[in-house]
């Protein structure tokens, strides 16, 4: 048989992933927050969109029946807007867009480091900057009108790198210091490197990073958690010999290996309690008294209550969707008004995506809704009677009784929460594994193991601290079958110290009531 090219023809299916299917994906994994963030941005973008602000009618369907006097004024007042929103982006020339972002990034570049090194003067941060500038000089400035506003960490640093450093190549590199910091306001950056970098020696960084170290707050600058704290009890006047071996060995502190650490600090019980205390006072992370992490509320998704006939009402919360509306008359008024062609194919792009933007957030709603109604079907002893009562659940389990794939169940629960009667709870909280029972009963979950091996090392008695082992008996005696490295995998992820380190902590704890 000849072996020569030939043309065939062939049919299958495939599925594309365009643009706006991977947009929605990644819809259904986004929290509360960071969905929030994403409407206002595509808003933002786009002069067809608005956030609605009637919570109890749905005014999508308003804004497209029905017109008014006031809507039909505010119309008028803002089509010239919306008009010149659509000039402006057709007309101004990427060239000219570039060349000012060049512009601005040196503005910004000779205010900053740059601009120390050629000066010589300290310099300030971006924000007070543009305070001044928008100001219009510091005759205008009223320092009563400012007395409460927050003080950043980099603000605080620049202001005492231009007290304490005159050199201007020794404060071009205590900038790059305060710069460098990572949030809990450590220096973590290798020294040779860094100096090659600022074109210095080593030793001319450690002699800058060390009195660096001096400014405030206490223990700025630090290398590690061992400096941070040295620091800090310098200041203090606590740096003794024993708190000095104290300090270098905190691995057995975290080990709870009381009684090694305080024979090589060769102090007495009472001394070494004291040390123990003078230590806990300190703070290892002094940028957050500056620039605190701000723990965000956690908002539920889900809603679940109990009806008076023991059914569940599950429901969506509507503080977590948002209220996204397609501006149509508006759409109707650029088509007539817009005469170019790229001008109308804007117009048309802004309609499309409005359309697809409420189309996915009413899918990610419906598909939420969906999944939460078949966790609640699934976990149903769990709301009613607690977590002793969790059962094993897959992905699996669930996108097949839903009829949709184990992907898009993990997604859809990732990062969304639920509230009950129970408390609030990731919605991946209720996927756990199974652990076999010996006594023919359905196996249960790994959280339900967890909070068993947790209530019986909560009501453990001082003087019988429970080995694994015997941890492992017991909950063979409830009827659950686990291995000895189990348990321990599940203490050590809830973060209960192992017998041994339990038995020393509880024995101090009862020495201190004693005395």
């Amino acid at each position: 048989m000849a072996i020569a090219p030939s043309l065939q023809q062939k049919q299958s299916q495939s599925l594309v992933m365009t643009p706006k299917l991977a947009q929605s994906i990644k819809l259904l994994q986004l929290s509360h927050a960071d969905l929030m963030d994403y409407v206002q941005e595509e808003v933002e973008k786009n002069p067809l969109l608005e956030i609605g602000r009637d919570e109890n009618t749905d005014r999508r369907g308003a804004e497209q029946a029905n017109t008014s006097d006031h809507k039909a004024n505010e119309s008028e007042a803002n089509s010239s807007d919306i008009r010149d929103t659509v000039n402006e982006h057709l007309t101004v020339d990427a060239g000219e867009k570039a060349a000012d972002i060049d512009a601005n990034f040196e503005n910004v570049y000779d205010g900053g480091i740059a601009g120390a090194e050629s000066q010589g003067q300290s310099t300030l941060s971006s924000s007070t900057r543009n305070s001044s500038t928008s100001r219009g000089g510091d005759d205008d400035f009223d320092a009563i009108a400012h007395l409460g506003e927050n003080v950043s960490l980099a603000q605080h640093l620049e202001f005492q790198v231009g007290v304490n450093f005159g050199d201007p190549k020794r404060r071009k590199i205590a900038t790059y210091i305060a710069h460098a910091l990572d949030d809990d306001g450590y220096f973590r950056e290798d020294i040779a490197e860094t100096a090659a970098r600022l074109d210095a020696t080593s030793d001319e960084l450690l002699s800058v990073l060390k009195k660096f170290q001096t400014m405030e707050p206490v223990g700025i600058g630090a290398r590690d958690l061992v400096e941070c704290l040295s620091i800090q009890l310098k200041e203090l006047d606590r740096f003794d010999p024993a708190m000095e071996v104290f300090v270098s060995n905190l691995s057995l502190l975290a080990k709870r290996e009381f009684e090694q650490l305080k024979r090589l600090c060769g102090v007495t019980t009472e001394d070494f309690n004291d040390m123990i205390r003078e230590i806990k006072a300190l703070d290892p992370r002094p940028a957050l008294r500056y620039d605190p992490v701000l723990a965000e509320p956690v908002v539920p998704d889900v809603l679940i209550a109990q009806r008076v006939d023991g059914s569940w009402a599950i429901d969506l919360n509507p503080e977590t969707l948002p209220k996204v509306l397609v501006d149509h008359r508006y759409h109707a008024e650029l088509e007539k008004s817009v005469s170019s062609e790229d001008g109308k194919a804007f117009i048309t792009e802004c309609m499309s995506n409005a359309n697809w933007l409420t189309r996915s957030l009413d899918q990610r709603a419906q598909t939420i809704l969906k999944v939460s109604v078949e966790i609640v079907k699934q976990q149903d002893m769990f709301f009613a009677k607690g977590v002793e009562h969790l059962k094993p659940m897959n992905l699996k389990t669930v996108a097949e009784k839903i009829k949709m794939h184990e992907s898009t169940v993990s997604r859809v629960t990732a990062n969304k929460y639920l509230m009950c009667d129970q408390g609030i709870f990731e919605l991946k909280y209720f996927f756990s594994s199974a652990i076999s029972a010996n006594d023919g009963e359905d196996s249960c979950s790994s959280e339900t193991v967890k909070f068993k091996i947790k209530q019986l090392i909560d009501a453990e008695e001082p003087k019988k601290i429970l080995s694994d082992d015997k941890l492992v008996a017991l909950l063979q005696e409830t009827g659950i079958e686990i291995a000895r490295r189990t348990v321990a995998k599940y203490r050590e992820a809830m973060r209960i110290p192992s017998s041994v380190q339990r038995r020393r902590e509880k024995a101090m704890m009862l020495e201190d009531r004693a005395s």
